[in-house]
């Protein structure tokens, strides 16, 4: 599955718009590592665990959507973008949205 942020693909034509499709996820750390992060964010520096933890959570948004997307039939998702939100402490929600479309064959 192509996906881009772009609204166009090079060398395809898209024939159909087939709409807006998406993928979430809500994700959280352990108590261990929250912990952690909570004593690091005191001195500064990068939170790895939460840089992680978002990584994660990024990758599992964009591949609820591209399986959304096959559901459809889509080829692509084009103008692909991503929202989080805080949920809870130590939890975060990521979504990835976008257009799916079918090429001209």
């Amino acid at each position: 599955m192509i996906t881009t942020t772009s609204e166009s693909i090079a060398n395809h034509e898209i024939e159909e718009t087939l709409g807006i499709v998406s993928g979430n996820v809500v994700q959280s750390k352990h108590i261990g590592r929250d912990t952690m992060a909570t004593i690091k964010s005191l001195f500064g520096g990068e939170l790895r665990g939460y840089t992680e933890m978002m990584n994660e959570a990024r990758e599992r948004a964009l591949s609820r959507m591209s399986f959304e997307a096959k559901q459809l039939g889509a080829d692509a998702v084009i103008n692909v973008r991503f929202t989080s939100s805080a949920i809870i402490t130590g939890a975060s929600e990521v979504m990835a949205y976008g257009t799916a479309v079918k090429f001209r064959t």
